[in-house]
Formats: structure tokens, sequence, C-alpha cells
């Protein structure tokens, strides 16, 4: 198995909010990754163009972009590091709005939700 090829970012490109790192930390540990990352994607989509896909991973692949912030692990491919830069990543816990949020300044337009914006 060769050794994965990846680069270590900081918490300018994305900083984990303290409510969501123990929401993420208690994910993990359920699928039985605490070793594990969250990998954040830009996708199109959504109703403003570009839309946030997330999911929990063994760790980085190839070309990604690792950052650790409040104790957790997060992998950017380099593309989604363009539109992400700057972000942080929040827990609410609102019965409308409630979930994983992102919160942008590249993003000139975002949608309701909070899931899909315009870069």
């Amino acid at each position: 198995m060769s050794a994965v090829n990846y680069k270590v970012g900081n918490e300018k490109l994305i900083k984990i909010l303290e409510g969501a790192s123990g929401h993420l930390r208690q994910l993990l540990e359920k699928q039985g990754r605490s070793d594990g990352a969250l990998r954040i994607a830009v996708v199109g989509g959504g109703c403003s163009g570009l839309q946030y896909k997330m999911d929990l991973v063994d760790g980085p692949r190839d070309r990604d972009i690792l950052v650790t912030s409040n104790s957790v692990n997060v992998v950017i491919d380099p593309k989604s590091a363009l539109f992400v830069a700057g972000s942080e990543l929040d827990y609410s816990e609102d019965l409308q709005q409630g979930g994983f949020k992102v919160t942008n300044p590249n993003a000139q337009v975002t949608c309701s939700c909070g899931e899909s914006f315009a870069a």
C-alpha cells in the first residue's frame, strides 16, 4: 500500500467551531473512526449553483488538504478548497434550520437553507 500524498493546511482554510467539533467527534466514534476525518467538498447543484457535500471518511486521499481544527480532522480536495477558504463550520440545534452550517466569506449569494451558495 503506497503512502497518501496530501498537504497539511491550517484554520485559515476552514475552522471547526466548538458546537460542530463535539458532534463530529461523536459521529466519528459511533462509526468506529475516532481517527477519521470529515470530508467537505463543493459540488454543483443546490438553488444557488454550488452546494456543500460532507462525509465521514477514514482519512485524506491523494492531493487532499488536511486541516485539524478543534480536535477534528477535516479533508478537502484542492478544487473545493478554493471555494471554502476562510469558512467556519458550526452546528445548530434549531428545529427549523438545525444541523451543520458553513459560514463562507466567499459566498456572494446563499440560499436560506445554508447548504447552497454561489461564489
